[in-house]
């Protein structure tokens, strides 16, 4: 066999070589030229190499990066053209006019709640030129001359897709709303995303933001009629009480929920191997993104190569030309999100003669007024005004519970710094061509893009990095406890949000030396852990990134310190400490934790739950409806369930749904025996209250519940969390965030529909990633929702299966390896002029 590989890998090298060669002969556009954004790219005669293995994974081959953006734009738009058009028409603003202005996005590039308002916002970002001005903003501030091309060719490679293929996927087949794109399109969605935790959540806020109208007394105006200006609105009164009401404990409360990262639907696990852990003493990652399953931000695999400049393999969100999570030859990371609230909001006391002036240091300045008019489908065009001010957009609210009134002494703007940030994706080139943790370390220094993650990184030398590098305004303890409203003195404690008071420029936002853009903090400032023999991250702040050295000292902003964590964080410690303690890992202890399925509300709670089950009289309790259940046969069943979220569990189902309406309806103090200890974080709270009133009535809750639907107390649980794919049922193991599993799985319940019948969020693009000394990486690696979102295609569900059935891709890296594939397919792409 060896005899017989040698030759032909001679041969299709030789080819992949000569192709490559051919694409340099080929026109192109001259180096360094300027795309008219006025028009779509696709004249320049851009070109790359696209070899496909198995699972459809493209690998890119070209020789500079407008061509391997080139390459990357059509090998995306040939997975996921419907899903990239539609995010462009909400880049564009133009959602109302071919959907509707009531229906609502899929959230994928901001929190806005309906077309309308997404339009409104988007639009006027689009209008205002914000993306234009950071595009030609110099590096370091603004994107480098690299990713400039890569972005052109991505629009060049994208459009030249269109051009030549027909689109089957029947959820834009014929759609009057895929349309080419240009640079800006594309850097667009990079804003987007980097706005995307916060003015991206406060677009409902922003674009309903109204001036009090003589005489009115409400707060702010609602999203208007057709051919509105924004004048009309209602308004305060003098000595009207701003912010959420007069109670402070409401306000904070709000604002905690608001930037609760448990909330979200992205998350994630990550976990590095120092080389004192493993056993050939090199380093180990296993990054596990949960993110949504549909829409606009989903992953998408693939490798980048430009021989002797770039050769890097993972996952980018679509629409971005890069490697958001991956590896290369010498290190690997991944990216969870972080604690770091990245706004804050400043009051702003009003000019008495104009709502739209505020005053700094008594002296009036007058906002800014944005009017942007939308086209809607079957009616008239909408027009709105939005008001900007030096901190930033003036907004009615932070979501429903966190309502902020424009009255006529107040309004609040929302400062969001990430607005000047379009350096994420150069980040993550930069982690790309890094050899080292130390050289992720000085990527996220130097380019200082990534708006809401943190990082964990390991390399093939046995060095682990844990950071929190991230754009936050420089926000510190000391600046709130001088500038602080009394709103903000509320919600900073306990959400990171500062509240400032905006009529004082000695509250203004300092910048700190090593800061690429001003008014933020510096990556000197950022929690990090570095060379620890183990550096995890499960979505709650870096204080426990090792439970062996807490990293502690920050400020307020970056996260808490010493506070309860999640149950996935406390399982994730425990088990990846026991990891790292056991020693000589390797890459198949990865793949064994992320499919352990661990439950660590089990562990805590179940044998608890099935005494307090035994002890009712009867063996009845009581439902909410005040109906009497008998719930006698659920004892057994939780006391026997393996504690784990495996497609085969008997019993995780009924405690899945036990543990979601006793944690919803009682409080923690009521619930554990055993408060938390800062001394003892990992194994506190513990103890399950067996006399709670809660847990007789969420049994009898659930029990109903199940019995109504037809669902038996001890079915498996992949009978009934599962996702469908081409008629076929496959089921789902992992679990909720509420239980705590690594392997997480967010599902909506539809009982009628058997369960769990479909997954909106969860577990993502998983990478398992070691080193054996030799010049590839060893990799496995899984995409959950696979890599094509239209049915038609071979790769819709072909790794769904996979992870159905718990199996991995095993990484094809190096040029051997890909040329090897018994499933190779070389395409080279180019453009026809």
């Amino acid at each position: 066999m060896h005899l017989r590989t040698r030759p032909i890998l001679r041969r299709v090298a030789l080819t992949g070589a000569a192709l490559l060669a051919a694409t340099a002969a080929m026109p192109q556009t001259a180096a360094g030229a300027a795309t008219d954004d006025r028009t779509p790219v696709g004249r320049g005669g851009l070109s790359a190499v696209v070899r496909y293995t198995e699972n459809g994974i493209p690998h890119i081959l070209a020789r500079d990066y407008a061509q391997l953006g080139f390459g990357t734009g059509w090998a995306q738009a040939a997975d996921q053209v419907c899903v990239l058009a539609d995010g462009f028409v909400t880049l564009s603003g133009e959602r109302s006019r071919w959907f509707g202005p009531d229906t609502a996005p899929d959230f994928s590039l901001s929190s806005a709640t309906k077309n309308l308002s997404s339009d409104l916002y988007f639009k006027g970002v689009r209008e205002s030129g914000t993306v234009e001005k950071l595009l030609a903003t110099p590096a370091p501030a603004g994107p480098t001359k690299d990713l400039k091309e890569l972005m052109r060719g991505w629009a060049a490679g994208y459009n030249a897709w269109l051009a030549q293929n027909k689109v089957t996927d029947p959820a834009c087949k014929g759609a009057g709303w895929v349309r080419p794109v240009t640079t800006a399109d594309v850097a667009a969605r990079g804003f987007a995303v980097s706005v995307l935790g916060g003015q991206g959540r406060g677009i409902d806020g922003i674009t309903a933001a109204q001036p009090p109208g003589p005489g009115t007394a409400g707060a702010a105006g609602d999203t208007g009629t057709a051919g509105d200006t924004g004048r009309a609105g209602a308004a305060g009164r003098p000595g009207d009480v701003a912010g959420p009401g007069s109670d402070p404990a409401a306000a904070a409360e709000a604002a905690r929920e608001f930037f609760d990262t448990s909330r979200y639907d992205m998350g994630s696990n990550a976990v590095a191997f120092a080389g004192s852990t493993t056993a050939n003493g090199r380093g180990l990652l296993l990054g596990n993104p949960h993110y949504p399953w549909h829409g606009g931000r989903r992953f998408w695999q693939f490798q980048q190569t430009i021989p002797g400049e770039l050769n890097v393999s993972g996952a980018s969100l679509l629409g971005t030309a890069v490697v958001n999570v991956g590896f290369n030859e010498k290190v690997a990371w991944s990216h969870t999100v972080a604690t770091g609230t990245p706004v804050n909001l400043h009051q702003l006391t009003l000019d008495p003669a104009d709502p739209t002036a505020y005053l700094v240091d008594g002296k009036p300045e007058r906002m800014t007024r944005r009017t942007v008019t939308v086209p809607v489908a079957g009616g008239d065009p909408v027009t709105r005004t939005q008001w900007w001010t030096r901190f930033g957009p003036v907004l009615s609210g932070l979501g429903p519970g966190l309502p902020l009134p424009w009255t006529a002494q107040t309004a609040y703007a929302l400062n969001d710094p990430n607005e000047a940030n379009l350096r994420g994706s150069d980040t993550a080139l930069a982690m790309g061509r890094a050899r080292s943790v130390a050289g992720v370390q000085d990527a996220l220094k130097r380019t200082q893009g990534l708006p809401w993650v943190n990082t964990v990184a390991a390399d093939s030398a046995g060095g682990t990095l844990f950071t929190q590098t991230q754009v936050l305004p420089r926000i510190t303890d000391e600046l709130a406890a001088r500038c602080s409203t009394p709103l903000g003195r509320a919600t900073y404690p306990a959400s990171g949000l500062a509240v400032l008071d905006g009529s004082r420029t000695d509250c203004a936002i300092g910048s700190d030396p090593d800061a690429v853009q001003p008014g933020v903090f510096g990556p000197g400032k950022a929690p990090t852990l570095l060379n620890a023999p183990y550096a995890e991250n499960s979505n709650d702040s870096a204080w426990l990134a090792n439970a062996d050295r807490p990293l502690t000292g920050y400020e307020r902003i970056w996260g808490t310190v010493a506070t309860p964590r999640s149950l996935r964080t406390r399982g994730a410690v425990e088990d990846v400490s026991a990891m790292a303690a056991k020693g000589r890992l390797t890459v198949a202890d990865l793949q064994r934790q992320q499919f352990a399925d661990r439950a660590p509300a089990g562990d805590l709670a179940a044998a608890d739950a099935a005494k307090a089950c035994t002890a009712l009289p009867g063996g009845t309790a009581t439902a909410s409806d005040g109906s009497a259940v008998d719930v006698s046969a659920a004892c057994g069943v939780l006391a026997s369930w393996d504690r784990t979220t495996d497609n085969a569990s008997r019993g995780a189902l009924l405690f899945d749904r036990f543990w979601r309406k006793v944690t919803a309806s009682t409080p923690a103090k009521d619930l554990w025996l055993v408060p938390f200890s800062a001394a003892d974080p990992v194994r506190t709270p513990r103890t399950l209250n067996q006399a709670a009133p809660g847990i007789g009535r969420a049994l009898a809750d659930a029990v109903a519940e199940l019995r109504a639907a037809g669902i038996a107390l001890d079915a498996p649980l992949g009978e009934h969390q599962f996702v469908l794919r081409g008629g076929r049922k496959l089921p789902v193991g992992g679990g909720t965030e509420a239980l705590g599993v690594w392997n997480k799985v967010e599902a909506p319940w539809n009982a009628a529909a058997g369960g769990y019948p479909e997954v909106s969020s969860g577990s993502s693009h998983i990478q398992a990633v070691g080193w054996d000394g030799g010049r590839c990486p060893v990799a496995r690696t899984l995409l959950t929702y696979s890599q094509s979102s239209n049915p038609l295609s071979p790769y819709y569900a072909d790794q769904t299966r996979m992870y159905s059935e718990e199996r991995w891709v095993t990484a094809r890296f190096c040029e051997r390896d890909i040329l090897t594939s018994p499933k190779l397919k070389v395409v080279p792409v180019r453009e026809r002029r």
